[in-house]
């Protein structure tokens, strides 16, 4: 089976040429390391992903808020282009974010607002392997803070870098040597 990754970040405000060119880059590994792109269907950082998983021939599922294609450009503005296959949920914005994480093998974080939150916060607590890509802004500048004050286990592990084929790497060789395993089976016994 083929990694699904999970590309979660900002999908609005201003990006300049840089930042979208890192996001790009991460597509592009991702492509490169033969695994699936798994973003939000939206735009901005997801979308950039997208496009670079598709320059390199990658295969890219977007997981949309809407019931349908039309509510999916008209109600959420969101993208169609530089997607293989778009899961309509009908879950709303927040409501997808827990089919992004779940149908994810690893999660990387990018910038991020409120709803790159909620998916962080998701991951963790599910005990995923997350990758935070440092010098994208937003909360990822506050992850390894967010986790001091969360001080919880739960499994889950996070890698930081700032490049983004050098953290997909270490993350996919990190998911082979140990977290296939799906440790937060362990954590989250009741």
């Amino acid at each position: 089976m083929k990694l699904k990754i999970g590309v979660m970040g900002s999908a609005s405000g201003q990006f300049s040429k840089a930042q979208k060119d890192i996001a790009f880059q991460l597509g592009c590994a991702i492509a490169d390391q033969d695994c699936i792109t798994i973003t939000g269907a939206c735009p901005g950082y997801p979308l950039e992903a997208a496009k670079g998983a598709k320059t390199k021939g990658g295969f890219v599922i977007g997981i949309s808020p809407a019931l349908c294609e039309e509510e999916h450009i008209n109600r959420y503005h969101s993208p169609i282009a530089y997607h293989d296959a778009l899961i309509y949920t009908g879950s709303g914005l927040m409501g997808r974010e827990v089919i992004n994480i779940r149908s994810s093998d690893i999660i990387i974080i990018l910038g991020g607002h409120s709803g790159t939150l909620g998916e962080f916060s998701i991951a963790y607590d599910e005990g995923n392997l997350i990758g935070v890509l440092l010098g994208t802004g937003g909360i990822t500048a506050e992850i390894k803070n967010l986790v001091k004050i969360i001080n919880k286990k739960t499994g889950a592990k996070i890698l930081y870098g700032s490049s983004p084929s050098i953290l997909l790497k270490k993350l996919i060789d990190y998911y082979n040597k140990n977290h296939y395993k799906c440790p937060n089976i362990f954590y989250n016994k009741t």
